[in-house]
C-alpha cells in the first residue's frame, strides 16, 4: 500500500505529535529545576527538625531526671544517655552561677542551666550554594534552666 501525496500532506499538517515532544522538554525542566531543589529543601528540613527534636527529647529527659545530689553534677552529667542522637559528652555543659562558666571544683555555685549541641551534615544535590554556603555541617544547640 503506497502512501499518496494527499495522505503525506495531511500527516505533515497534523501537529499532534509536537505536543508529545514539547511535553518531554517541559517534564525535564520541571524535574531538574523545580522538583529536585524542592526535594533538597525537604530533606534538609527533615534533618533539621529530626535533630532539633532529638535535642528537645533529651532536654525533656534531663528535666524529668534531675540530679539527686545537685552538688555532684559531674556524676549526673556522666549518667546522661549520651547515645541519644549521637550527642557527645564534650558538648554537654552544666553552667553554675550567673556567669557563663562551667561547673567545676573551683566554681561551686549552684547549677543554673545546662546546654548541649549536636551536628547535622546536609548533602544537597542541587542547592549546595544555598543550603551549605561552603560548610554543609550545621551545629544545633539546646539550653534549658534547672527548675
Amino acid at each position: 500500500m503506497r502512501m499518496t501525496y494527499h495522505r503525506l500532506k495531511r500527516l505533515r499538517e497534523d501537529r499532534r505529535g509536537a505536543v508529545a515532544l514539547e511535553s518531554l522538554i517541559v517534564m525535564v525542566f520541571l524535574i531538574s529545576f523545580l522538583l529536585v531543589p524542592l526535594a533538597d529543601m525537604a530533606i534538609a528540613g527533615f534533618q533539621y527538625i529530626s535533630a532539633y527534636q532529638g535535642l528537645r527529647d533529651l532536654g525533656q529527659y534531663v528535666q524529668y531526671h534531675a540530679p539527686p545530689d545537685i552538688t555532684n553534677w559531674s556524676a549526673w552529667k556522666s549518667s546522661l544517655p549520651i547515645t541519644i542522637n549521637k550527642i557527645d559528652s564534650a558538648s554537654i555543659r552544666v553552667v553554675c552561677g550567673d556567669a557563663d562558666i562551667d561547673c567545676s571544683l573551683t566554681n561551686t555555685a549552684s547549677p543554673m542551666y545546662y546546654t548541649y549541641t549536636t551536628k547535622i551534615t546536609l548533602a544537597p544535590m542541587v542547592l549546595t550554594a544555598v543550603l551549605c554556603n561552603g560548610n554543609c555541617t550545621k551545629t544545633l544547640s539546646y539550653s534549658e534552666r534547672f527548675r
